[in-house]
C-alpha cells in the first residue's frame, strides 16, 4: 500500500483535525504533512530522517511534521478521524463475529505503559485489539505494562473499546465475540452478559476442576474464525513503526494505530467501490 493521496486526505482525514483557534492559515500544506506522517508510519524511519523535501512543497523541517503529529495526538484528532470513518462506512464492516486479542510490543524508549514481560524476555507494552470478521481492526485498549496479563483492568479497557464503537454508531449488542483462553475470566464474561455481547471464549485449562465443570457457552466452529485477528495483526505489521514501540507516550502510540486502522479501512472501502 502506498502513501495515501492528497484527495483522500482532504476528504476523509483533514476535516476531522483540529484547527487553530485564531483562524491563522498554516504556512505549510497540512495534507502534505499528513502524507509525511503516513510515510513515517509505513517505513518506521526516525522522525529526523523524514524526507520532508519529498512531501512538503514549501521549505520546512521534520520538527514541523512531528509538531503536528504530536498536537493532533494530544487533542484526539487521530481518534476522531477513525471514529468518523467508522461512522461513515460502517456498512463495510462484518461483525459476524468479532475477534478480541491482546498483543505485546517491545518498547525500546521507555516512557508510559511498559514493563518487563518474561515470556518475551523484554520490556513490552500490552494492548487489546478488537477486529471484525474480515480482519479489519475496530478498536484498541489503552496500552498497559507488559508484565500484566490480558485480563488486567479488562472491564475498564474493554468497556472503553466498546464505547468508541458506540460513538461511531456501532453497537456490540447481540454480536458474537471470539476470544482465546487468556480471556476466560468472570469479569469479562459478566460485562459481556450485561452488555448482551455473546462471548465465545475458550475455557482456560489452567482453571480448577470446579470452574471447569461449570457450563459455559462455546461454539468450536465459530471459534475457528479467530484466526482472522492474526491476519489483522499481520496487516498492522506492514506498518514498520508499529513493530517496535519508540513513542514514549501512550497517546502517541495509540495515535499511530488509529492512523494505521484508517489507512487499512480506506483501502477496503475503495476496493468495495464506496469512495
Amino acid at each position: 500500500m502506498g502513501i495515501i493521496d492528497k484527495d483522500t486526505i482532504m476528504e476523509h482525514i483533514l476535516p476531522h483535525h483540529s484547527k487553530g483557534k485564531r483562524g491563522f492559515q498554516p504556512r505549510i500544506c497540512l495534507a502534505e504533512v499528513i502524507q509525511a506522517i503516513f510515510y513515517r508510519l509505513k517505513t518506521g524511519c526516525q522522525w529526523r530522517e523524514l524526507p520532508v523535501g519529498h512531501f512538503l512543497s514549501q521549505g520546512s523541517c521534520w520538527q514541523h511534521v512531528y509538531y503536528y503529529f504530536n498536537k493532533w495526538s494530544g487533542d484526539g484528532s487521530w481518534q476522531s478521524v477513525w471514529v468518523n470513518l467508522l461512522k461513515r462506512y460502517r456498512e463495510c464492516l462484518d461483525l459476524s463475529p468479532a475477534q478480541l486479542d491482546g498483543s505485546h510490543t517491545p518498547a525500546k524508549s521507555g516512557g508510559e505503559a511498559f514493563g518487563y514481560q518474561g515470556r518475551k524476555s523484554a520490556k513490552t507494552s500490552n494492548s487489546l485489539f478488537l477486529c471484525d470478521n474480515s480482519g479489519q481492526m475496530l478498536s484498541m485498549g489503552v496500552p498497559q505494562e507488559g508484565q500484566h496479563h490480558d485480563l488486567y483492568r479488562i472491564k475498564e479497557l474493554f468497556g472503553a473499546m466498546c464505547d468508541l464503537l458506540e460513538e461511531a454508531g456501532i453497537s456490540m449488542k447481540g454480536v458474537f465475540m471470539n476470544a482465546d483462553p487468556g480471556f476466560d475470566g468472570d469479569e469479562l464474561r459478566q460485562y459481556c452478559s450485561e452488555s448482551e455481547i455473546e462471548a465465545n471464549i475458550k475455557a482456560n485449562p489452567r482453571k480448577g476442576e470446579a470452574e471447569a465443570t461449570e457450563y459455559r457457552y462455546f461454539d468450536e466452529q465459530l471459534y475457528k474464525r479467530r484466526t482472522v485477528i492474526e491476519h489483522a495483526n499481520a496487516w498492522l505489521d506492514s506498518f514498520k513503526a508499529l513493530l517496535i514501540r519508540y513513542e514514549t507516550t501512550a497517546r502517541n502510540w495509540m495515535s499511530m494505530h488509529w492512523i494505521a486502522f484508517s489507512a487499512l479501512f480506506l483501502r477496503r472501502v475503495k476496493r468495495m467501490g464506496k469512495v
